[in-house]
């Protein structure tokens, strides 16, 4: 069992300091230390030293109750009353409580609700081991109105540990530890970390996991939660928030709520794909390019032969697969599915808020970041701040700002340009390598039957190994400039020098945004929306850089961008998740324990903070990461939505595992994080809506532009005899007179014989009319259909979108009338209680209960009902016995 006590034995160890006893400056940072440890005594705080390393001392801290009731008075914590104003009595006599006048459509919801959440049970996690948290009744603590809360005498277990250590690192950002007057920024331990007189500083775990270890908190979750064996099971987030606080619990129940939302989303996505399954050989279009006998025009200049339209027909099969009817139907409700789940997590968000005692956190004012007081310290232009009265220094916008931010912004564009580049590269690769293949004779002359049989391979089926080579080309690229555009992000946010840690990271998030999104989507926006537009036609291509431009198969792109799409999604998952964040620190820790020359006697012999201070330091962007890992996922799965309906199913399988990975990340590898308060998950918010606006205008041009959708719904409404798609594929191609090729760019391979006449996908005069090859008429009809097309599919998509958003509050009902009942009860006591104390008499338990009565009295015509839902729904319809709040979320795996 690991020892978290002072040497008293009594005394809980809250925070731990660490400092290296070798180094530079050592008597500086010494008086340093003195200074800000004297301080922390006259704060109350108590201090005790482990001074036996030979390279690092550890300095262990206890907040003592009053220093604790003093601070929750302060920072105005929400605090557990006692249980007499709890409102237990009011949830008994609701308990059996039903609507007399429940519609029929009420009865039907309630009791889908009850099925959802009987069908559930199987992956609930072991309620024996983490039972359920209700939510006690809570009011801001103050030491005035002590009588409403439940105190023990001693104090212990009042303040859970996670607000102890919050409140200790509140105290020690803010202490000094110099003389105010030579320094006025030397204060906060982040300051002196910074300056190198600590090392670092943090709260412990509250014992060991592995297996073996005495039973605790930590050890518990990580078999109860991180442990792969619990992948299906629900997290319990109450807990998660008890241990590591409100910022990283919020960030796994946003996970366990968006991997929820891929279950509907997945489930659509394979119906989707088994009809495309289920059409891809027995629609007409595809019977006629199996069996036509057209010969088609070159896919390169002079050295690439004719070919056959049948040669294509496995391309143009497999295209079907996801270029038809459900394409539409997948694009529409992804775009409606979007708008679900932002709407649907705001009223989750509202619930988590208030479950959590967030609903009234302001974030409080920060003070400078230590890196930007290091670079200003010899400032001369000082301002006093309008909300602290501390001077600080001051830097003009338009003079010394806005260069900075001009040039910031603009290298950032610039090497973001090196993504265009990296795609400009492969597409001269894809464009090289399809005529290197081309080149393989259909007929080898060879002895070898392999190696006859291999290069007909190649030759049928060079579009795919091009597409899949360029794709995985290209994966390699994004995952090198990443790591590049990372070390780039930073240092020029390093040099923007912000003032504050918020600044700080959202600037950090909008580069690594907007690196990240181009690097990962450059390459398939040129395959959707620009590859095979500009080609022109045989006997007058337009090139670049001396060399014909890029056509789309006799399938058109979609298939080229459905592969594209799933190669680099899928192996940056793969890549991310099995490799970097399996397989790396599996490496490292085996290299460690390899190269460690400790016995297991001295390892045992090892303090709790000694451990501790061996792993990871939890750093500020643990989570940054996180988010902006699910954000590109959710990029992936709503702006390219119509290309691949198995997007949801990868991404939910890939959620699942990394939910996992995650917690075993906190539990195992990192020390444990400061348990920091966050009501929302902040710009991430703002950013998925943007996603999900520009989503319905990719969907809506990829389904008018890069699929085939439209052209032939043009042909069956206008052009075709019978309604149906036959002769359609006659219909998109046009005729070329070979005669008109110039004798560089003529054909040299005949294995097809002379041929007068080649074919080509286009909408273009035959040879024959006047004008020849323009523009044909079906041409202008079409792409009039596919304008019109975005036109309505965009407006109709955002108006319905909107009118959902609007329709769903952002805030339940019930619990605002829960919000609004909790703040007038609470005044209620606290005014007839006081005015009590005004008259001199004593507040006894029995005078609150009788308070309480009355508001129960009040409430007896059943106009209200107390008990609430994880998910907003009113709980009075539950039965006895069923506790009104859930420990996990409904789904949050």
């Amino acid at each position: 069992k690991r020892n978290l006590l002072f040497k008293d034995g009594t005394r809980r160890i809250d925070f731990v300091l660490a400092w290296s006893i070798k180094g530079d400056n050592l008597e500086e940072a010494k008086e340093a230390r003195r200074i800000f440890e004297e301080n922390l005594v006259q704060e109350g705080l108590h201090i005790e030293k482990d001074e036996r390393g030979e390279e690092i001392h550890f300095a262990k801290i206890h907040a003592p109750m009053e220093v604790l009731k003093r601070y929750a008075d302060i920072l105005k914590i929400r605090m557990p009353m006692k249980e007499g104003l709890s409102e237990e009595h009011i949830k008994e006599r609701y308990a059996d409580w039903e609507a007399p006048m429940a519609s029929f459509g009420t009865r039907v919801w309630q009791k889908s609700i009850e099925l959802f959440r009987r069908l559930m049970v199987p992956f609930h996690y072991d309620q024996t081991i983490l039972p359920r948290l209700s939510r006690p009744y809570t009011c801001p603590y103050s030491v005035n109105r002590e009588y409403l809360f439940d105190v023990p005498a001693n104090g212990d277990g009042y303040f859970r540990q996670s607000t102890r250590s919050w409140i200790v690192d509140y105290i020690l950002r803010r202490k000094p530890y110099a003389v105010i007057k030579d320094n006025n920024f030397a204060f906060g331990i982040r300051k002196m970390i910074s300056d190198g007189y600590y090392t670092d500083s943090y709260p412990l775990h509250e014992g060991h996991w592995k297996a073996g270890s005495a039973e605790n908190k930590r050890k518990i979750l990580y078999e109860h939660w991180a442990s792969w064996r619990n992948c299906l099971k629900f997290q319990p987030i109450n807990h998660i928030r008890l241990y590591f606080g409100e910022k990283i619990a919020m960030y796994f129940a946003w996970l366990g709520f968006y991997t929820t939302m891929l279950v509907p989303a997945t489930f659509v996505g394979l119906i989707v794909f088994f009809y495309g399954l289920s059409i891809m050989n027995n629609n007409e279009a595809t019977k006629e390019v199996c069996s036509s006998k057209s010969i088609m025009c070159p896919l390169c200049d002079a050295q690439c032969p004719y070919w056959r339209l049948s040669e294509a027909c496995t391309h143009v099969k497999v295209s079907r697969l996801f270029d038809n009817w459900g394409t539409l139907v997948f694009a529409i409700f992804m775009s409606l599915w979007g708008t679900l789940f932002l709407e649907f997590w705001k009223r989750k968000q509202a619930t988590i808020q208030y479950k959590w005692d967030l609903t009234t956190f302001v974030q409080e004012e920060e003070p400078p970041r230590p890196e930007y007081l290091s670079k200003l310290e010899n400032w001369r232009d000082m301002r006093v701040n309008p909300v602290t009265g501390i001077k600080e220094p001051y830097l003009p916008f338009w003079r010394k700002r806005f260069p900075i931010f001009l040039t910031s912004y603009s290298i950032m564009l610039l090497f973001a340009a090196l993504a265009v580049v990296a795609v400009i590269g492969v597409i001269a690769y894809r464009v090289s390598f399809l005529a290197a293949l081309q080149l393989f004779s259909r007929d080898v002359s060879s002895n070898h039957t392999v190696v006859t049989t291999t290069a007909g391979l190649i030759y049928e089926n060079a579009s795919l190994v091009t597409t899949v080579t360029a794709a995985l080309i290209n994966l390699l690229i994004i995952i090198v400039l990443n790591m590049v555009y990372g070390y780039l992000a930073f240092w020029l946010t390093d040099w923007e020098c912000l003032r504050t840690q918020s600044e700080y990271d959202n600037s950090i998030t909008i580069k690594l945004f907007i690196l990240q999104f181009v690097n990962y989507f450059s390459s398939i926006i040129y395959i959707a929306f620009f590859k095979g537009r500009f080609v022109g036609r045989p006997g007058k291509y337009r090139t670049i850089f001396g060399g014909r431009q890029e056509e789309c198969e006799a399938g058109g792109c979609l298939i080229e961008l459905c592969i594209q799409l799933a190669i680099i999604m899928v192996g940056k998952q793969l890549i991310q998740n099995n490799i970097i964040e399996i397989v790396v620190p599996k490496l490292i820790k085996l290299i460690k324990r390899l190269l460690s020359k400790e016995t297991e006697e001295q390892k045992l012999a090892k303090t709790a903070w000694e451990k501790d201070y061996l792993l990871q330091p939890a750093q500020t962007m643990s989570l940054f990461y996180e988010y902006l890992e699910m954000v590109l996922q959710y990029g992936f799965l709503t702006i390219f939505c119509a290309a691949f309906p198995l997007a949801p199913l990868f991404a939910l399988l890939n959620n699942i595992m990394e939910i996992r990975l995650d917690a075993t990340k906190f539990c195992t590898d990192l020390r444990r994080p400061l348990a920091e308060k966050s009501a929302t998950i902040g710009v991430w918010y703002s950013v998925l809506y943007g996603i999900s606006r520009i989503a319905i205008i990719s969907n809506a041009f990829i389904i008018a532009l890069t699929s085939d959708f439209i052209p032939r719904l043009v042909y069956q409404l206008r052009y075709s005899d019978d309604g149906t798609l036959s002769g359609y594929i006659n219909f998109t191609n046009a005729y070329f007179n070979t005669s008109d090729f110039g004798q560089d760019k003529e054909p040299q391979d005949f294995s097809l014989g002379q041929v007068n006449i080649c074919r080509y996908k286009d909408f273009r005069n035959p040879p024959w009319e006047d004008p020849n090859y323009r523009r044909s008429t079906a041409f202008w009809h079409i792409l009039t259909a596919r304008l019109a097309f975005v036109c309505v599919f965009e407006n109709v998509v955002v108006v319905f979108t909107s009118l959902i958003a609007w329709l769903i509050p952002d805030v339940p009902t019930l619990l605002k009338e829960q919000i609004r009942r909790e703040a007038y009860i609470t005044n209620e006591i606290v005014l007839k209680t006081e005015l009590k104390r005004a008259h001199g008499e004593e507040i006894t338990r029995d005078f609150i209960k009788h308070i309480t009565r009355n508001h129960e009295e009040d409430d007896d015509d059943g106009r209200y009902s107390p008990q609430l839902s994880d998910d907003g729904t009113e709980g009075a319809h539950r039965r006895r016995g069923q506790p009104g709040s859930d420990d996990h979320s409904a789904g949050s795996y």
